[in-house]
């Protein structure tokens, strides 16, 4: 089945399975930016292209991501080739991160990453997330890390990449920020939520400049079991993300063109 869509060439044809991805990616990308996940043209949410093996979905390179509509989102290959008809380029850094992971983690339908100002901050910190907050709890042992080597555009950055996240589906890149992969976007958008909080949580309780009042180990087990990103993790994250789609189709919605 293919459909053509406001917004597209008109020349362009795409399955209306690829077309509500779109559409799904690009309220993610306004609800981004509607809680200043944002590092002005950089960063990248990327989704797979339903019935496309190795077909990718990535914002145009030089957009705001309130710019960002289900018509301009680029459709590469796991080696950066375009596959749409776009005016815009892709960030390197980005093909980089995203295509090897997506490559090598069969569930990560989608990967998220950010230069939050919280999310940098603890990665600068060298103990990482402290796990001593109710956000943080609910990540135990759910969280890699990556050690800094400048901006990730060498290939050779690859294999270490994927080693060090493994099976997590979370991850601090450290010196640098934040990465979050799922089974579904609003997987990888609870998964992100939470350990974003975490960081803010973290700096903030630190400012105080008083010692924390640390969570216990069995807490923190208890917690991440029963946390709502467990369970069924094709679900986890739907209510949320509708509630915010929700709230930028009030408020912005332009992305569906």
């Amino acid at each position: 089945m293919t459909a053509v869509h406001p917004g597209t060439m008109a020349t362009e044809q795409m399955s209306e399975a690829e077309w509500q991805a779109r559409v799904e990616l690009a309220a993610c990308y306004r609800i981004f930016d509607h809680l200043g996940w944002v590092e002005m043209i950089f960063n990248h949410i990327t989704a797979r292209v339903p019935g496309e093996p190795g077909h990718l979905l990535i914002n145009p390179f030089g957009l705001m991501y309130h710019e960002v509509t289900a018509s301009n989102l680029v459709k590469i290959d796991l080696d950066g080739n375009v596959l749409s008809d776009s005016e815009w380029p892709i960030n390197e850094a980005g093909l980089l991160i995203h295509s090897v992971i997506h490559a090598n983690r069969p569930d990560a339908h989608c990967i998220m990453h950010t230069h939050t100002t919280a999310g940098t901050g603890v990665a600068c910190q060298r103990d990482g997330l402290d796990p001593d907050n109710f956000y943080s709890a609910q990540l135990r042992d759910m969280v890699a890390h990556h050690d800094f080597e400048g901006i990730t555009v060498a290939p050779e950055k690859k294999p270490r990449l994927v080693a060090d996240l493994g099976e997590r589906s979370l991850m601090i890149l450290r010196n640098h920020g934040l990465l979050a992969l799922g089974p579904t976007v609003p997987a990888a958008f609870a998964a992100l939520w939470t350990l974003q909080r975490g960081c803010e949580i973290q700096l903030a309780a630190q400012s105080g400049g008083r010692a924390l009042t640390p969570v216990t180990e069995e807490a923190a087990i208890r917690s991440t079991r029963e946390s709502f990103q467990l369970g069924d993790r094709t679900e986890s994250g739907q209510s949320l993300f509708d509630a915010l789609r929700r709230k930028i189709d009030r408020i912005d919605p332009g992305y569906a063109c």
